[in-house]
């Protein structure tokens, strides 16, 4: 079979290792070790296997090396709601997963490439039904609990999903739009009761046989379908396969998450996206790391923080409003029990939070970037030098560039689109296509590369700095004007705990830099008109004076989209009256 892949990434950025570690006595890497196992793949001396399965290649070989005392006494999955907790090793989760795996066989009929569509909030069912998919090669596609009737109907008719997986919060509005769903067949619900027209998943799994054996998937099979969180137009179906979620973390070396089976992972990302896929499900139990989840009725800087001085936490994976909402607490008040490693992803997170939850924890805050179609392509890793504004190098298996309209290689410095190559070999980690969608899909690509529709920098490090969404340029007298830059400056003053900046239209400038400010709840004025003067005076001595907003409009929220990402769009629609 010909390589699906090549280690694109400038040899210099592997001269980069991590700290070597050991745990419970035991090296780094075992003999034994599943991510071990792949050395010679990694290295290049073995080519990738023509047929994978996460659940058998990899989960069912940790489990193995469990049952021989060879893992340390770590669960492989740790839950909590607060009121109680489950644990799972290896074999339990092998166990039960497997149940699973007959009821959606079995008793819903699905076969191998059929969809699912699962919307769940963060429960242990989430992560069985997860490995359940992988075990009977179904195609799972997750979604947001805040999902509306209208959102689902529209997941369930592009998709053709044949099952849906919800509970007792979402199973109403599914059956107001179950009738226009010519291909759903069959509904289950987790739920402690019954409801008419729907099958009972945790009545039906616990009697089922412990016996399923795994499908043959082979490595390019599709494995889950995400649908995007765009903040422009419908949804795109994001297809993903067993190489470029399962293998892809086998491949990449130790770079955006360095773990062991000694360690926990708490990752706060919602079920529906695809950083829940990959700190939450693929990547740590490649490692034969243990994953936590607490489900919280809401993010809560008073929960978040008592969990991490309750429980053994090693790494924090959340999006930069959770640190920025954490480090408007007292954190004197808080002593971690464990917490060493924390990263940020989805947004960019502004150096003034950093800098916060670095003097107040000690700790820092490591930068990730990517996307649905991409996972994660550039980090901050472990050992680096961090440089504020920066969302760090390109990972393996990455030749990441800033590139022009004609698909250019731009020279260090200089403001183009961040890209990812994909010509003449197609990175293993990259996403297969937009279902249904080949117009989509070619229009992503330029030239010799995926465009990720993403403006950006690199330096002459090979750092790249995000500078805004291609659309979310301001260009005001000619000076062009990322969103971020500004939004940064502003999240530094003291009375602004949110901030979204978009373009407004201006007879003489052609547009204008406008902010829309999310007071903080610490800080009171009722003089708004003096508070906006000085927010744009900060802005000027914080950063270049031509990118201070001219307007200013106070909101109580910023419309986001269902992964808490802002969507500027809706503002800049407003501004412009579309």
């Amino acid at each position: 079979m010909k390589l699906l892949f090549k280690l694109q990434t400038p040899k210099s950025l592997w001269t980069l290792k991590p700290p070597n570690r050991t745990f419970h006595g035991h090296p780094r890497l075992l003999a034994s070790d599943v991510y071990s196992q792949y050395e010679s793949v990694r290295r290049g001396e073995q080519e990738i296997p023509k047929y994978f399965n996460f659940a058998s290649d990899v989960l069912d070989k940790w489990s193995e090396i469990e049952k021989a005392g060879k893992r340390p006494s770590n669960p492989a999955f740790w839950w909590t709601n607060g009121k109680g907790e489950v644990k799972w090793s290896f074999e339990e989760l092998g166990f039960l997963s497997r149940k699973v795996a007959n009821v959606l066989t079995k008793v819903c009929g699905l076969q191998k490439g059929d969809r699912i569509v699962v919307i769940l909030p963060r429960i242990p069912e989430w992560w069985l039904v997860n490995v359940a998919c992988m075990r009977a090669g179904i195609v799972l596609i997750p979604g947001i609990s805040q999902l509306s009737a209208k959102d689902i109907l529209y997941r369930l008719q592009a998709s053709k999903a044949t099952c849906i997986i919800t509970d007792d919060t979402l199973a109403p509005a599914v059956d107001s739009v179950a009738s226009e769903c010519q291909f759903l067949k069959t509904k289950l619900i987790v739920s402690k009761g019954s409801r008419e027209g729907w099958l009972n998943f945790t009545d039906l799994y616990k009697n089922q046989s412990a016996y399923h054996s795994c499908v043959k998937t082979r490595i390019q099979d599709s494995m889950i379908i995400f649908f995007t969180s765009g903040t422009t137009g419908s949804p795109k179906m994001t297809e993903h396969s067993q190489g470029s979620l399962g293998f892809r973390p086998l491949l990449s070396e130790r770079y955006w998450l360095d773990l062991t089976p000694s360690d926990i992972i708490w990752s706060t990302a919602d079920t529906g996206w695809i950083v829940a896929s990959l700190a939450s499900v693929f990547d740590p139990w490649v490692f034969g790391s243990c994953i936590f989840i607490h489900q919280l009725p809401q993010i809560e800087s008073a929960a978040i923080l008592n969990t991490l001085c309750r429980f053994p936490i090693d790494t924090l994976v959340g999006a930069p409003t959770l640190f920025r909402m954490l480090v408007q607490n007292d954190l004197s008040n808080y002593k971690f029990m464990n917490l060493k490693h924390c990263m940020s992803g989805g947004e960019p997170l502004n150096p003034e939070v950093m800098e916060q939850w670095k003097s107040k924890t000690g700790l820092d805050i490591h930068e990730l970037y990517g996307q649905t179609e991409t996972g994660i392509i550039c980090s901050v890793f472990k050992g680096m030098k961090i440089k504020p504004g920066s969302m760090g190098k390109a990972a393996p298996l990455y030749d990441v560039q800033i590139i022009d309209k004609n698909a250019n290689i731009l020279p260090p410095g200089q403001q183009g689109e961040i890209a990812v190559r994909c010509k003449p070999i197609r990175p293993l980690g990259l996403f297969s296509e937009y279902v249904d969608n080949p117009t989509k899909t070619a229009e992503s690509e330029r030239g010799d590369f995926y465009v990720t529709g993403d403006r950006g920098t690199m330096d002459e490090d090979g750092y790249f700095q995000f500078i805004g969404r291609d659309d979310d340029i301001i260009i005001s007298s000619g000076y062009r004007i990322g969103p971020f830059e500004v939004e940064s400056a502003l999240i530094e003053h003291p009375a602004v705990a949110e901030t979204a900046v978009v373009s407004s239209p201006d007879p003489l400038r052609g547009e204008v830099v406008k902010a829309f400010v999310v007071l903080s709840s610490t800080f009171s004025s009722s003089d708004l008109e003096s508070l906006t003067c000085d927010l744009q005076e900060h802005v000027k001595k914080t950063t270049a004076p031509y990118k201070y907003p001219r307007k200013v409009e106070f909101v109580q929220e910023l419309p986001k989209t269902v992964t808490g990402k802002i969507k500027r769009n809706e503002l800049r629609n407003k501004e412009w009256g579309r």
